[in-house]
């Protein structure tokens, strides 16, 4: 055991030291808190004022355009090519021309401008005018628009999951949604990244013949454990880094911009609280509304148990490296080259993969016989059990899927040692899975 943790220590101190592990260290903090911060900091800039001519033929749509923060509505009423060849010596950004068809309401609309529209301008102008446009068409038909506007109702549906006592307490169907399918795809690319790490190690030593002047201290097995541990320390490491630089840019960011975003938040409740409260269903609505907003996404958070995720987390994690790092490791000792690699790898990660297809089924469907038994099956189940915690796992299914996880390492670990012990030392023979099973029966 004493050799086995000093390949582990040099497994890990030879990793962790590499140039490319602290550039990936400090690169991945800032991506994620970028993914963001971005969003938030770009919300907070007011972007360039854009100044719109409007030539409205119909005369239906005066004065319907009303500026906003970032769009100045002018109109103009000369000839259509008069205003063409002048809204770029005035500097407009574009010209709204709506021309008179012998319909009485208009069915489009044409946007003039030297460069490709902004999405947003085009979204404002076509909701402008098709809510003007449903107007007319109401007031032509006889039909009251405060009438249609009282017949529409927003449905609020809550869900309550109650336990085997009768407690009751909210769900977030939506919320855990994505972090089922967040944890699960992280788990996916982890095992590949560090599990393919291992696989490349091993071809590298192998490769240069510095694995002839180890095996002759330690042996196969311990050679192998170690470098799986090893590498799994190192992601473990490089993972907890990733939270914590994560967690303190986003932090950092969020006491510079207090202001702004606390401004922003009050601004968006008091929108809420200025709604029309003329009846005991508009109080109501009101209460549902606001509780749908920044509170409602604190209880959901706060409904989040994250002792069970970051548990789960961990757990399935190593457990998922550890069984398919056996398997890299067998592949890496079993060829000469990376090359050689596609005809082993095609088997080992077909079940990765069809756990990230079944992802979406398990999400519909996360109490069925499918989603059961893909999340107890250990070459799946690291996968599918995290898509299936955050909407809530019977204990027992919990525990059966970690212990067959447990079982599937040992045995995999089992079969890879027997393939790793025959193929590290052998050399120029290409190997196929005929060759691979009489190493396994030795």
């Amino acid at each position: 055991m004493n050799k086995t943790s000093l390949i582990i220590r040099r497994e890990y101190l030879t990793r962790v030291r590499k140039r490319s592990f602290i550039i990936m260290t400090i690169l991945g903090p800032l991506l994620m808190a970028a993914i963001m911060i971005v969003p938030i900091y770009v919300s907070q800039l007011s972007g360039e004022e854009k100044k719109i001519a409007v030539l409205d033929e119909t005369g239906l749509f005066y004065h319907r355009f009303t500026d906003t923060e970032n769009m100045k509505f002018s109109h103009v009423y000369g000839a259509l090519d008069t205003e063409k060849a002048q809204f770029r010596a005035q500097e407009y950004y574009a010209l709204l021309y709506v021309p008179k068809t012998e319909l009485s309401v208009p069915n489009g609309a044409f946007l003039y401008s030297d460069k490709q529209p902004n999405i947003n301008v085009k979204t404002y102008i076509q909701d402008v005018m098709k809510k003007e446009i449903e107007t007319l068409k109401l007031q032509a038909s006889g039909i009251d628009q405060d009438i249609l506007e009282s017949v529409k109702t927003k449905v609020s549906l809550v869900t309550i999951k109650l336990d085997d006592g009768g407690k009751e307490e909210k769900s977030y169907t939506e919320l855990s949604m994505v972090i089922g399918l967040f944890s699960g795809i992280l788990i996916y690319f982890f095992i590949f990244l560090f599990g393919s790490q291992v696989m490349r190690g091993v071809i590298e030593e192998k490769t240069n013949r510095i694995v002839e002047v180890i095996v002759s201290s330690v042996k196969p097995f311990q050679l192998m454990l170690g470098k799986i541990i090893g590498i799994a320390l190192v992601g473990l490491t490089q993972f907890g880094l990733w939270v914590i630089l994560t967690f303190g840019i986003v932090t950092a960011f969020q006491s510079a911009y207090a202001d702004k975003i606390d401004a922003a938040k009050a601004k968006e409740m008091l929108m809420k609280q200025a709604a029309p409260m003329g009846t005991q269903a508009a109080d109501t609505q009101e209460a549902v509304t606001e509780d749908n907003g920044v509170g409602e996404v604190f209880a959901a958070i706060q409904s989040v148990n994250f002792l069970l995720i970051i548990g789960s987390f961990l757990f399935f994690f190593l457990g998922g490296y550890l069984l398919y790092a056996a398997l890299f490791a067998a592949i890496g000792a079993a060829v000469d080259n990376e090359a050689d690699t596609q005809q082993f790898m095609l088997p080992v990660t077909v079940p990765l993969i069809l756990a990230i297809v079944m992802g979406q089924f398990v999400i519909n469907n996360p109490e069925g016989p499918a989603s059961f038994w893909f999340s107890i099956i250990p070459f799946t189940s690291p996968i599918i059990m995290m898509i299936r915690i955050p909407f809530g796992v019977p204990l027992t299914d919990l525990i059966l899927s970690m212990a067959l996880l447990v079982l599937g390492f040992l045995a995999t670990t089992w079969f890879a040692a027997k393939i790793y012990r025959t193929g590290i030392l052998m050399y120029g023979k290409k190997v196929d899975y005929k060759e691979l099973w009489k190493w396994i029966r030795y």
